[in-house]
């Protein structure tokens, strides 16, 4: 895609006038698409638990144990019950430990493009 958005006419502009270095629109996506509160929740919530049970490097050492797939869904039903994003963290360190950890017999990763793509809200 040739074209330029209007914005990055504002982009180019800015960075004239302040003598800024150009970033290419992948720098400007991975600055973008990523919430950095979330990941500082999401670490905290992971080293409290590496006090409270075991860290990374003691988990690899035995077979693990918790069905965390299960618990994220539990995670998120509570978030849309109460709205509590506390919820939405735990449910995301669970998907973090079942990918890193988890024992599903059939455990792989397989990038595709199914077709299914979140729906908007009508409301």
């Amino acid at each position: 895609m040739n074209e330029k958005q209007p914005r990055d006419f504002a982009y180019d502009a800015w960075c004239r006038n302040a003598g800024k270095k150009k970033l290419t629109l992948l720098q400007r996506r991975r600055i973008s698409e990523w919430v950095p509160e979330f990941y500082r929740l999401m670490r905290n919530r992971l080293i409290m638990g590496s006090f409270r049970y075991e860290p990374f490097e003691e988990k690899r050492k035995h077979p693990w144990k918790y069905d965390t797939a299960t618990e994220a869904l539990v995670r998120i039903k509570r978030y849309q019950e109460t709205g509590n994003i506390e919820h939405l963290v735990d449910a995301a360190n669970m998907c973090l430990l079942e990918f890193e950890f988890g024992n599903h017999p059939n455990k792989h990763f397989s990038p595709i493009d199914d077709g299914e793509h979140t729906k908007e809200r009508t409301e």
